[in-house]
């Protein structure tokens, strides 16, 4: 009974040997006919090549995928660019913010106090200044810093006035709405939503506009030992 199994068992992986070896030749026959044999009815005799550079594409750009919050690049306030690798370590809250919302005074006083408390902690505040929302942040990145300085005493970074929905919205930004999408889908809806990210650079959640501040404290607390 064995030798009657082990017979049967060559002859059929014999067979599926010569079956694909009979396959690939034939395949290569065709691609070789295809590629160097072009015709009047078949006058694209490239068509193949481009599938496999697109397979080649497709493999380095997913090697290249941005997964984390610190694989990105942002611009300041005065158009330098600054990699996010440099918070590795650190607990994130980045906001979109405005200089003439309602929401402005209660937020800017609020991330204020936060960052006071928080900054020795490891908590780092990442304020975009944005413009589609009302068109509530109108100056130009100085106006804005003076504004948030000078008003609200604010010490966390203020970078470069960038878009957060469209086709136009910075990279970060639609990495952090796909990491976390919003309960009416992954647009932003206003000035001031928020979105904390952990010291590994993962998207951990994502507040309302008028979600408090200071009402996140205590997973600040817990997210900062």
């Amino acid at each position: 009974m064995l030798r009657c199994c082990a017979s049967r068992y060559l002859l059929k992986r014999n067979l599926g040997i010569a079956t694909s070896l009979i396959l690939t030749r034939h395949f290569t026959s065709n691609c070789k006919q295809t590629l160097l044999r072009p015709s009047k009815s078949n006058p694209i005799s490239l068509v193949s090549r481009p599938c496999f550079f697109a397979s080649r594409s497709d493999h380095t750009m997913a090697s290249q995928s941005k997964t984390s919050v610190h694989d990105f690049s942002v611009k300041d306030a005065k158009g330098q660019d600054v990699d996010l690798s440099i918070y590795k370590g650190k607990l994130l809250l980045i906001v979109n913010v405005a200089s003439q919302c309602g929401l402005t005074n209660s937020n800017y006083t609020e991330l204020s106090q936060l960052y006071d408390k928080y900054k020795n902690q490891g908590l780092e505040i990442l304020a975009f200044p944005c413009n589609q929302f009302g068109a509530q942040e109108p100056g130009d990145n100085e106006q804005i810093q003076e504004f948030a300085c000078t008003r609200f005493k604010a010490e966390f970074p203020i970078f470069d006035k960038v878009d957060v929905n469209g086709d136009n919205a910075a990279p970060l930004y639609k990495h952090l709405k796909s990491s976390k999408g919003g309960l009416f889908g992954d647009s932003i809806k206003w000035n001031f939503s928020k979105f904390l990210v952990d010291k590994e650079g993962n998207v951990v959640e994502r507040y309302a506009p008028t979600t408090s501040p200071l009402s996140i404290e205590v997973v600040l607390e817990c997210l900062c030992c």
